[in-house]
């Protein structure tokens, strides 16, 4: 006989967690959910579109050179719309490239002139778009003019320092017409002001100059002074084929003064454009702010372009960015165009973040009802498997003792159910186990009593 009623032992009491809320079971359903939103908005923000810098550095070139002098007009278009850019004064051309391809450098973008890519890597570099052309000008000491370059073979020439675009250039041309150096040729590292005295004083005996390093005052000033000569480039179509990122330009005459009649005849040029180069992961933001500011810098007629003209998306040794392309195909987006820079940004942001919250997160809160429900329904699954696993034993006709073990686990199956929060919402469930618990402890009664 049993010692013990068991079947009024625990089956009469209720759970002592039976609820209207499990906060545990929601709590471990729903905060998954939010961290993986939360993880894919700050991974969208970060990696796809952080917010744009208010400040960023340019390379330009040296003070009062045609670089510099640009550089300050894009410095007053950016300030309009809350960003600030450093300046950088520079040797020119070669020495922006330099600082570019070096990730250890702290700048975002520079001028770089036609020419002075060639045997560089410049993959991780994208430009946003050719900005104005870069004349080179010769001038030149002599009793009569000159016609060829080859002519200066000998004399002392003025080529412009190291990291200058005006010397790789320089070093092209004169290499092109059998001047190398080290040979009877002096090659004087001079460029600007600096040149154009050594050439008024007779040190130099003609002087390669360039936006880089010149400025239109310095031009006029040599045009002016009494021995000097413009030399004029009579074969610069062929300069052009030869050179591909070389174009013919015209200074026309009387372009300088009409009343002196300066220059008194139409000289021929030749000269690089130059290129806006930015390193690859410019924010697109920037980018538009920076191709807006060329063009007011840069949008007019000159001596030497058309207005209108500049900036262009020309590709020569960079390749065009995503970004520029886009934009003089179409302008700016939408937002930047009719919302102050910073609003726009922030507006851009804020649909960026619903990409994440409409794709991830929206259908994740909607599956939180089911996954709170299967976490309930299966806790009670759980209960269920105990509860078959110990009948298939009571069927095998166990002794006594197997008996009495059997309905002790049937007893903590039951205890363990009881003292488990339950949700009012799954009573119904919790009332069948309670039945079915009781179906199996009446079997193992049943089969001790007889």
């Amino acid at each position: 006989m049993m010692r013990r009623d068991r079947g009024n032992a625990v089956p009469g009491r209720l759970p002592e967690k039976l609820a209207g809320f499990s906060w545990r079971d929601l709590a471990v359903t729903l905060v998954p959910v939010l961290a993986l939103g939360i993880a894919a908005i700050w991974a969208t923000l970060w990696f796809f579109n952080p917010a744009p810098p208010n400040t960023i550095t340019i390379t330009a070139g040296p003070d009062q050179s045609v670089f510099r002098t640009a550089a300050e007009k894009y410095r007053e278009r950016l300030a309009r719309n809350g960003v600030k850019l450093q300046i950088l004064p520079s040797e020119g051309s070669l020495e922006n490239l330099k600082r570019l391809n070096d990730p250890s450098f702290r700048v975002d973008v520079g001028f770089v002139q036609g020419g002075v890519a060639a045997g560089t890597r410049v993959d991780k570099l994208v430009s946003l778009g050719s900005v104005f052309h870069q004349p080179l000008v010769l001038f030149y000491r002599a009793p009569a003019a000159l016609n060829w370059l080859s002519e200066l073979g000998g004399k002392r020439l003025a080529i412009g320092p190291e990291g200058s675009g005006t010397r790789v250039l320089a070093l092209a041309l004169l290499g092109a017409n059998g001047i190398e150096p080290g040979g009877a040729t002096a090659l004087l590292d001079l460029a600007g002001e600096a040149a154009a005295q050594a050439l008024v004083e007779g040190k130099a005996d003609a002087v390669f100059l360039m936006g880089d390093s010149a400025t239109p005052a310095m031009l006029v000033r040599l045009l002016r002074e009494p021995g000097l000569r413009l030399f004029s480039f009579k074969q610069a179509d062929a300069y052009a084929r030869r050179f591909p990122y070389l174009n013919a330009l015209t200074l026309p005459m009387g372009a300088f003064d009409l009343g002196k009649n300066e220059p008194a005849q139409d000289a021929h040029l030749i000269g690089p454009t130059v290129e806006l180069v930015a390193r690859e992961h410019l924010h697109p933001a920037l980018s538009d702010l920076l191709i807006e500011a060329a063009q007011y810098a840069h949008g007019g007629a000159t001596l030497m372009q058309r207005a209108g003209e500049f900036p262009a998306p020309l590709e020569h040794e960079f390749r065009l960015s995503d970004d520029a392309r886009r934009y003089y195909k179409s302008g700016k987006s939408f937002l930047y165009n009719n919302l102050p820079f910073w609003l726009a940004s922030l507006a851009d942001r804020v649909l960026v973040v619903l990409v994440p919250v409409i794709l991830l997160l929206f259908p994740g809160l909607r599956m939180v009802p089911w996954l709170y429900s299967w976490r309930i329904r299966s806790r009670i699954y759980r209960w269920y498997g105990a509860l078959i696993a110990l009948e298939r034993k009571a069927l095998a006709e166990p002794s006594t003792g197997t008996r009495e073990n059997l309905l002790k686990r049937l007893d903590d199956i039951e205890k363990s159910f009881n003292t488990v929060k339950i949700p009012l919402a799954y009573a119904e469930h919790f009332y069948v186990l309670r039945e079915h618990i009781r179906f199996v402890r009446d079997r193992l009664q049943g089969g001790a009593a007889s």
